[in-house]
């Protein structure tokens, strides 16, 4: 019996010092703090990434609020799945109309152009710059599979438009919208999941809708800075001279002008209603705009189309609700 007690002990005390060691090389204070610190670097890591995130979001957000708040309340109102896409293709849009305004030569604006369309190969090549509307739209193309014509098509028309000339004519003008603002809405649809020739047909009359009376609304600023975009030839049917625009005339040759731009607007919004019954309920959200259209083009009218009367400088207040209660009966 003694015997095996103590053969016990010597095999206890054989095996105490292996033991120590492991937990000691288990619990070392060099390996615990190496282990610390990469979970420190992880943790921030993981929060640098998330605030990144939240930044670029934050930042498209801000430009698109800043610079087109309708369009920014229209985002608002889609749905959540489509939403900060929306907000991404609308920064996109914001940054390129922009570069017209914010150069002073026609070759920093080529520049700039040049970067975008770089930008955008580099997304479809899934790398895209550090830049915040390029790593959201990056997003929004991978999430929705967007079409790329539509946005280099964007690019390609607000680079003409660096050349300052007015249009020759409303053809042109349509042009211009189709290629720019109707070339928007078809993202939009394809960020709502929506592929539909009805849907896309709609979207190039709102588009060229859009581009016409945002010509319209522009007229007083840009006759300010003794800049006329009008068509010519409706200019001229009216005889309507640059000069008359410039001193902000409000003559009845004026208002023709502005009626006959704002009546090709509204027909091109009627001729999207026409499309009303093949369109996709869910493709409703994408046409919004049309209530911004169709308020711009009630006041002109009340204002008897004299395109510089004040009140045509005010934004409506009670718009946000408009839109709202379009949103929620879902139809345009």
């Amino acid at each position: 019996m003694a015997a095996s007690i103590s053969c016990i002990n010597h095999a206890v005390s054989c095996v105490k010092p292996s033991l120590f060691f492991t937990v000691q090389r288990k619990t070392s204070p060099v390996s615990a703090c190496a282990r610390r610190a990469a979970e420190i670097r992880s943790v921030r890591a993981a929060a640098s990434a998330t605030a990144d995130v939240q930044h670029h979001e934050r930042f498209c957000l801000e430009l698109v609020r800043s610079r087109d708040y309708e369009g920014f309340v229209c985002s608002l109102l889609l749905p959540e799945a489509a939403r900060r896409s929306a907000l991404a293709l609308r920064a996109f849009n914001v940054e390129l109309a922009q570069v017209k305004d914010s150069v002073s030569q026609k070759s920093l604006g080529l520049m700039r152009m040049e970067f975008w369309k770089t930008t955008i190969e580099e997304i479809y090549r899934d790398k895209p710059p550090k830049q915040p509307v390029s790593i959201e739209l990056w997003k929004a193309v991978k999430k929705h599979n967007l079409t790329k014509r539509w946005l280099t098509r964007m690019i390609a028309e607000r680079e003409k438009d660096l050349d300052d000339r007015g249009y020759r004519n409303l053809q042109e003008l349509e042009s211009y919208a189709e290629n720019t603002q109707s070339s928007l809405l078809y993202l939009l649809l394809e960020s709502l999941g929506i592929k539909d020739v009805h849907a896309d047909h709609a979207a190039s009359h709102v588009g060229k809708a859009h581009g016409i009376v945002t010509c319209l609304r522009a007229t007083p600023h840009h006759s300010v800075r003794r800049r006329v975009y009008l068509p010519m030839d409706i200019c001229i049917l009216h005889r309507a001279s640059q000069e008359d625009f410039i001193r902000g005339s409000r003559e009845q040759n004026i208002r023709d002008v502005v009626y006959d731009v704002a009546s090709q607007a509204h027909v091109h919004l009627e001729h999207a209603r026409s499309f009303r019954p093949s369109v996709p309920a869910a493709a409703t959200p994408a046409f919004l705009h049309m209530v911004v259209l169709e308020d711009f083009l009630q006041r002109v009218r009340k204002a008897d189309f004299d395109i510089f009367h004040p009140s045509l400088q005010k934004r409506n207040p009670l718009l946000a609700i408009q839109l709202y209660l379009r949103s929620w009966k879902k139809t345009y």
